[in-house]
């Protein structure tokens, strides 16, 4: 029930920002789904023993977030930027050790895994409109309950025990299959210029790598043995826990919605 009701509670805000607000508000939206996927992170990450300097890989996720979701800034200067800070850091620390890479790698990788990709899907909105933020929308979650409902039926081969116990193979291809049918279905209309084949393509590999980035969220924590990201919202661990599938599929389809419907 818990579960439920969080939903009712977030999924209106964000469906109400992303279709009545202009893209500003969406890109607000994943600056602050940025920053406190930040926080989650650097909580795995510290439960790992990586040291991240908290404050700076702040501004530079979120800084990210905004250049890639429509400032008109070089990402490079950002990603330039956050690399000699990072560099510079772990200099002035002056402590050589087997954790001098460790920590420069956390503090860097989640420029890159969370930063960029919601700046991504913020750069959706502003440049493909409403209807294909929700069009990813609702393929995610297309895919993330045929995975559930396929593997409660007909699951019985683990997909990857040692990282999520519960996901099975046949799961996952349920969740690839109408997934891959939801975004496919919508694109035809949002997608025009998009061939069928490139259209078909671009789905699966959306669906396919949503998947990949539940696992890859699912690893860092069972490496840190926590369940969930955080607590903030109940029923559902932390914010980290309810992108996680974004952060790989947005990319892709942000490319795809970009370059590749030609």
């Amino acid at each position: 029930m818990t579960r439920i009701l969080s939903a009712l509670v977030l999924l209106p805000i964000v469906l109400g920002v992303v279709w009545f607000l202009p893209p500003a508000g969406t890109l607000v939206l994943a600056t602050v789904a940025a920053l406190l996927a930040f926080v989650e992170y650097a909580g795995i990450a510290e439960a790992l023993g990586a040291r991240v300097p908290r404050v700076i890989c702040a501004v530079a996720v979120v800084g990210t977030c905004v250049v890639v979701g429509g400032v008109e800034v070089p990402l490079e200067l950002v990603l330039l930027s956050a690399l000699l800070v990072v560099g510079t850091l772990a200099v002035a620390a002056g402590r050589p050790g087997p954790d001098v890479l460790l920590n420069a790698g956390a503090s860097l990788l989640p420029v890159i895994y969370i930063g960029i990709p919601l700046g991504a899907l913020a750069a959706v909105r502003l440049l493909h409109g409403r209807e294909a933020v929700l069009l990813l929308m609702a393929t995610i979650i297309v895919s993330d309950s045929a995975q559930y409902y396929t593997g409660r039926m007909f699951g019985k081969r683990p997909l990857a025990p040692a990282i999520s116990p519960k996901k099975t193979v046949e799961g996952a291809v349920g969740g690839i299959v109408f997934g891959t049918i939801a975004m496919f279905a919508g694109g035809l209309r949002l997608f025009p210029a998009a061939t069928p084949v490139m259209l078909l393509l671009a789905s699966a590999t959306v669906v396919g790598m949503g998947i990949v980035g539940d696992l890859f969220e699912s690893l860092l924590k069972r490496s840190a043995g926590l369940k969930d990201s955080s607590t903030l919202i109940p029923g559902h661990g932390g914010v980290l826990d309810r992108i996680d599938s974004w952060l790989f599929a947005g990319p892709v389809y942000y490319v795809f919605a970009r370059y590749l419907q030609v």
